[in-house]
Formats: C-alpha cells, sequence, structure tokens
C-alpha cells in the first residue's frame, strides 16, 4: 500500500486494511489525552473502536489528504448516526509519519462539532 492509501484507510475507520503497515514500535498521540506506545497497544484501540462503530452509520463530508516525502496528513469531518437515531459529528487531522514504508507515529487532533440543524 502506499502511504496515502494507508493514512486514508486509517483515518477512515478501515483499521484491518492499515495494521499491516504499522510499525512495532509505533505512537499513537492522541493530543489533549494519551500517547499509545506499541503496535499491539494501537491495535487494541483500533479494535475497540471497530467494534464501537459497527452498528453506526459513517459518513464523510469531507477528507482531504496532503501527501509529503514521509508523511501525510488527513482532514476531515465525519458525521456518526447511531442506531438510537442520534447524530455526532467529528472534526479531525491526523499526521502519519513513516519510515520504510511503515507508519511509525501518528499524532491526532480532534474536536466534536454541533450537528447540523
Amino acid at each position: 500500500m502506499t502511504m496515502e492509501a494507508v493514512a486514508r484507510a486509517f483515518s477512515s475507520h478501515r483499521f484491518e486494511d492499515a495494521v499491516p503497515q504499522l510499525d512495532d514500535n509505533i505512537v499513537w498521540e492522541l493530543v489533549g489525552g494519551e500517547a499509545l506506545a506499541g503496535k499491539l497497544a494501537v491495535v487494541d484501540v483500533c479494535t475497540s473502536l471497530a467494534r464501537d462503530l459497527k452498528d453506526v452509520q459513517t459518513t464523510f463530508d469531507r477528507l482531504r489528504v496532503i501527501v509529503a516525502s514521509a508523511s501525510v496528513v488527513v482532514d476531515s469531518v465525519a458525521s456518526y448516526f447511531s442506531a438510537d437515531g442520534s447524530l455526532s459529528r467529528v472534526a479531525s487531522c491526523d499526521i502519519y509519519d513513516f519510515e520504510d514504508g511503515r507508519v511509525v507515529r501518528i499524532r491526532s487532533y480532534n474536536m466534536e462539532l454541533a450537528p447540523i440543524s
């Protein structure tokens, strides 16, 4: 997979596509929260997120990708429609750093937005 494809997959919650490209010593910094260190810790969170989103319809209102020599930035806005009819919207910016084709660091900024009326 290309760097762009890996970043798009991860930011779009298609974790199973991206996980093989994660370095064993990856660090995922959740700005304003904790940092996850190691592939196992990242995969555990991804598995939990995938489980939580299983019955949620996700629509990406924006998914903009910028590719540099060893980094990829994904700027997105997603709407999440729960089975109970509730809606939440989240703006995210994920910065991926690559070495030898593998993701070694992710820095994620996330902010909940007001639903569109």
